[in-house]
């Protein structure tokens, strides 16, 4: 059997009809950059996340570069954010001139809420808290922190749409929420797409001006902005997943649940829930001391995986210039070591799952020989 680690085209046959409609009607409205498809979503997805605004972008990186320059945040800034994430978390810090401060991951992969204090200065602005795979991040904790010490608070939350902590919605526990609508994601655009939504009026008008040349009216350029506006299309595909999402989400938790439930093998870590967070499965994240062993030995048999993420932000050349080294975030770099992906996504059949629950647990056999 043959199972690659996704497979985009599924989610689009599933719900064909309606997608093909949807992206005619705009072709043929001859309306193409920021019109009612676009407010549509954004008021959808307002709703959905329960915040008063949603200003949709180019990508979920232009929504963290933006929401990080709308709150004036810069050179000389420090921004605390996990060192166990995807770079763009931090190149929406970097991308400012500010500065990250790098915290060490918990067993459950997200921020290490016991060491932020520690690492607080007087010029510390804002925590960057990223929800990654798809499980909610200690908010309340975050939270508490971000309020005693005056900090702005900002929401990665490029992988967890719908995700909850403590029955709030991701997104909705700090300044601003940062969504990413890249196709692989629970919510995946056909394209590059992103959002971030907020109940400050104030951040709201401001990002609707970045994104758009720095103008509120065509030509009269308030402030400088870029170009990173969420196009018709993409939107109006956007709303018909929006609306199908509640059996997306079931779909993946139920391939979550038969991994969890199923797979039995020593050599494999299964990941964690903490106690009030919600998952919502972007990713399913082992771990093994095996990891590269058991890459090939899955690929060998017709499974593809990938690892999230392979080397950390702070060992990138991206940012070879702040001078880490390793062994200075060991935990982050333990788990880079360590992890690796397994297939879920929309459309996945019984039988494949099976398949990749039964490859996995002869892994065990034929190393045990």
């Amino acid at each position: 059997m043959k199972i690659n680690f996704n497979e985009l085209k599924r989610g689009y046959e599933k719900y064909k009809s309606e997608y093909d409609k949807a992206a005619i009607d705009v072709l043929e409205s001859g309306w193409y950059i920021l019109g009612e498809n676009v407010k549509r979503f954004e008021n959808n997805f307002a709703n959905f996340i329960g915040s008063s605004y949603c200003v949709g972008v180019n990508s979920g990186l232009d929504a963290l570069i933006l929401a990080v320059r709308a709150l004036n945040l810069g050179e000389g800034d420090e921004i605390i954010v996990p060192a166990n994430t995807y770079i763009a978390t931090v190149l929406g810090i970097t991308e400012n001139d500010a500065t990250p401060v790098f915290i060490e991951p918990d067993e459950y992969y997200n921020i290490d809420t016991d060491k932020i204090e520690a690492k607080i200065t007087d010029k510390t602005k804002a925590i960057m808290a990223v929800h990654l795979y798809g499980q909610a991040a200690n908010m309340n904790k975050i939270k508490s922190i971000a309020t005693k010490y005056s900090l702005y608070l900002l929401e990665d939350c490029a992988q967890s749409h719908g995700a909850k902590f403590e029955n709030q919605t991701t997104g909705t526990f700090g300044d601003i929420g940062c969504f990413s609508f890249y196709p692989t994601k629970n919510l995946g655009a056909f394209g590059d797409g992103g959002a971030i939504v907020t109940d400050n009026k104030e951040i709201a008008e401001k990002v609707k001006m970045l994104r758009n040349y720095g103008s509120q009216k065509k030509y009269y350029n308030e402030i400088e902005g870029v170009n990173s506006r969420l196009d018709e299309i993409q939107a109006t595909l956007l709303n018909v997943k929006l609306s199908h999402y509640g059996e997306l989400r079931k779909e993946r938790e139920k391939i979550a649940l038969k991994y969890l439930n199923e797979i039995n093998n020593p050599k494999i870590i299964l990941p964690r829930i903490r106690k009030g967070s919600d998952h919502v499965w972007h990713l399913f994240v082992v771990q093994t001391e095996e990891r590269d062993k058991l890459q090939n030995y899955l690929q060998e048999n017709g499974i593809g995986t990938q690892i999230h993420y392979p080397i950390p932000p702070h060992l990138s050349n991206a940012y070879k210039h702040f001078g880490y080294k390793k062994g200075d975030f060991p935990i982050t770099e333990e788990m880079a070591n360590k992890v690796l992906s397994l297939p879920i996504y929309d459309g996945m059949t019984d039988e494949e799952v099976d398949y990749v629950i039964r490859v996995i647990n002869n892994y065990k056999d034929l190393f045990s020989k």
